[in-house]
């Protein structure tokens, strides 16, 4: 696997501060797209032990919220088994933080019915995340007034309700009351 970016201090895709991994690859080539270099499996750097390492380091701070995972398209099949050793690791490490995730794949379609993106390392994945956003960008329904997400279409979800009820449970943004 390859990945563009990893931003250590990310506040603008997830709840509070994260860092986020930018995957190489994706296949829906939404028009529009903000990150249309990452459509590439090649592009950026390959993705390796001492860049695994790097993110669980950059997780260690308590200001820190959690793991973002986007790109390129992290529900790739190419891309599945490598982010599924991560999340363990996050998961074991670091079990008060969250795991979110950004898919142009439908969760209650694609991601958890029959497609292209489902591989034996599907289910695993959505086990261990917390928030996915998902559907495809839709230029023509771009408002950047959304909170973490780019288009109307895009649904955010909480994965944990969401599988244990069988239903998409939307997620809601935990507001902090200041002193």
């Amino acid at each position: 696997m390859h990945y563009g970016e990893i931003k250590k201090c990310d506040i603008a895709n997830g709840e509070g501060v994260r860092v986020s991994l930018f995957v190489s690859g994706c296949t829906h080539h939404c028009p529009g797209c903000f990150n249309q270099d990452t459509w590439d499996f090649s592009y950026g750097s390959a993705y390796t032990d001492e860049t695994e390492q790097e993110i669980l380091d950059a997780l260690s701070p308590s200001y820190i919220s959690g793991l973002t995972l986007l790109g390129g398209e992290p529900f790739e099949p190419a891309n599945q088994e490598v982010l599924v050793r991560l999340l363990r690791k996050v998961r074991t490490r670091y079990p008060q933080k969250t795991n979110w995730c950004y898919s142009g794949y439908l969760f209650d379609r694609e991601l958890r019915g029959e497609s292209r993106a489902r591989c034996a390392h599907t289910d695993e994945m959505l086990s261990m995340l917390d928030v996915l956003v998902d559907g495809r960008f839709v230029e023509a329904k771009k408002d950047i007034r959304l909170v973490f997400r780019g288009s109307s279409n895009q649904r955010i979800i909480d994965v944990k309700k969401s599988l244990e009820t069988g239903e998409v449970v939307p997620w809601e943004l935990k507001v902090k009351r200041g002193m």
